[in-house]
């Protein structure tokens, strides 16, 4: 048995081990649900802090890293746009400086043409008005040698006493001559009147017979002439007729200008010269030099003394157009400069017009990854509120906490906080 004394009343009562027992558990059971009260009321307080101060933080978080995205996405935006207009801007200032030198060559191009044309134009008219010149010459170089070899041969027996001698000569020479040897005493004639001029007038030319008869036929004479960078001056198929006066059957000169003009197409020559002495009674080809271009291209008839006259001529307006055709040249290669630039201006604007294509389509990919950026963080703000909203519930059940809830359903707990509330004194 033991001595129990009361704190109120100082009473002494006796209780044995059963008894002492359940009011030790019973004391035991009253401080642990103290101690469990105030220890719920320190958590409470505690989550409350807790909690409120995760909200703040999660607030000035999420307000310091969406004000950091937006500072990012705006300055993003702003240096693309500006990379884009100074790009766009710097592009725009090419596109007008190439059109502007493309106006400007074309100007040039156009000038420079009508200037080489009308400066051929004008050399043309020269040459022509120096051709009538030489022309005028010749007659009243003519007229004059007519009148001082009439005035030679004053009496009519002087002339028929040489032409009788000219043709008892010729006719004792030509007896004594075969028809190939005539020809071959024509061809020598003008070898050699060629020969005696070489080596001063015709340094650079080449004058030799035509040997090269693959072709079924062949001309007499080919000239050819180079400058010092071996470009062709000039080149010349000649052929030269000439007939006994005993020949039954007469030759004319038109008999051998299809030939001749095949030969000259064959080896490639620029003229042709027919030196003959057929039809020797023609007034036609005894005027000097005839041009029979309108039968055959570049091709002329001509007496034995004008072999040299044909060659100088025909060779000095070779040498005028040859100059026609350096600037000709130049004029074509100006043309092919201005087609090249004119290529390489339409492959820069595909170029230009390819990588602005890539330019744009990189933009707008960084434009979607700007976007999908931006949804991203709307993403994980939508989170984050979400997870202040959680937050928010949770307080509230935390609030909503009483003893009542937590003892619903547990008979044995509830049982020992109506004990507590009915007796008071226990406390």
């Amino acid at each position: 048995m033991n001595d129990i004394i009361c704190p109120h009343c100082n009473k002494v009562f006796k209780v044995d081990e059963a008894g002492f027992a359940d009011i030790l558990k019973q004391v035991r059971d009253h401080q642990f649900e103290d101690e469990l009260h105030r220890r719920l009321q320190v958590a409470e307080r505690e989550k409350e802090s807790a909690v409120k101060l995760a909200e703040a933080n999660l607030k000035n978080a999420l307000q310091v890293h969406l004000a950091k995205k937006d500072t990012e996405i705006s300055e993003l935006k702003a240096k693309n746009e500006r990379d884009l207009i100074e790009r766009l801007s710097k592009q725009e200032s090419e596109l007008r400086d190439m059109k502007s030198k493309m106006e400007k060559a074309e100007v040039e191009k156009k000038l420079t043409v009508l200037e080489a044309v009308q400066k051929i134009e004008k050399e043309r008219d020269e040459l022509a008005n120096h051709l009538r010149n030489k022309e005028t010459e010749r007659q009243l170089l003519e007229k004059s040698l007519n009148e001082k070899f009439a005035a030679e041969l004053r009496t009519k027996e002087d002339i028929i006493k040489l032409k009788d001698e000219e043709i008892a000569l010729r006719k004792d020479m030509k007896l004594k001559l075969s028809t190939k040897m005539v020809g071959e005493t024509l061809e020598q004639h003008c070898e050699t009147e060629f020969n005696k001029l070489r080596a001063t007038a015709f340094q650079r030319a080449y004058f030799e017979k035509d040997n090269d008869s693959r072709s079924g036929s062949k001309g007499d004479f080919i000239y050819r002439e180079t400058d010092e960078a071996g470009n062709e001056i000039i080149s010349i198929m000649f052929e030269m007729k000439n007939e006994g006066d005993e020949t039954a059957t007469k030759k004319r000169n038109e008999d051998f200008l299809k030939e001749l003009d095949k030969d000259r197409s064959e080896k490639k020559c620029e003229f042709a010269v027919l030196v003959t002495l057929l039809e020797s009674e023609s007034e036609l080809y005894n005027s000097g030099i005839v041009d029979v271009s309108h039968k055959f291209p570049k091709m002329y008839v001509v007496r034995p003394q004008f072999f040299i006259p044909i060659i100088t001529l025909l060779r000095n307006a070779a040498m005028t157009s040859l100059q026609y055709k350096a600037e000709l040249a130049l004029v074509r290669n100006q043309n092919i400069d201005i087609t090249n630039f004119e290529e390489k201006m339409n492959n820069f604007k595909e170029g230009f017009a390819r990588n602005y294509e890539l330019a744009s389509r990189r933009f707008k990919e960084a434009i979607d990854e700007i976007d999908k950026t931006i949804h991203h963080l709307q993403k994980t703000k939508d989170a984050l509120l979400s997870s202040e909203n959680n937050l928010r519930l949770a307080n509230n059940k935390a609030e909503d906490l009483t003893i009542k809830k937590l003892t619903h359903g547990n008979p044995t707990m509830k049982a020992k906080f109506e004990e507590l509330t009915d007796n008071p004194e226990i406390i």
